[in-house]
């Protein structure tokens, strides 16, 4: 068995493109627009052939989804936490749990679904300003 993809529907494409490749970094590995049905979907992941994350955009949909407990969080693996908070922050994305232990982040996309950011092998020592950062927001 092979993992293939986690799959979010989203309500604005744009908004949801520019959080998931322009500020989180992830790449569009393909892309289905299916016009009898009215929607597309945007594969995207960290590399070509890693597991993918599929954003399903209904067109024209008013519907609203729920944010069910029974679908927790998206996690990245990152090179430097703080370097990528302060990107998302400076790009104007609410850090919902700063790292402030230099190991967990948690963000969230323009369609409320939670991102956990994890720092690659050991944590890095606590720096400000993260350390005297309240939670935000509810992640």
């Amino acid at each position: 068995m092979k993992f293939l993809h986690t799959m979010v529907r989203v309500h604005d494409l744009e908004k949801s493109l520019d959080f998931y490749i322009n500020k989180l970094g992830l790449i569009e590995t393909k892309r289905v627009d299916v016009p009898e049905g009215k929607f597309s979907l945007i594969f995207l992941a960290t590399e070509i052939g890693g597991p993918e994350v599929e954003l399903t955009h209904n067109w024209g949909s008013s519907e609203t989804y729920s944010q069910g407990r029974n679908f927790g969080h998206l996690a990245y693996e990152v090179d430097d936490i703080y370097q990528l908070c302060q990107k998302l922050m400076d790009s104007g994305v609410v850090i919902n749990r700063p790292p402030r232990c230099g190991h967990m982040a948690f963000v969230k996309s323009p369609d409320g679904i939670s991102i956990e950011l994890l720092q690659k092998g050991e944590r890095l020592a606590p720096q400000e300003p993260w350390l005297s950062m309240e939670n935000i927001g509810s992640w």
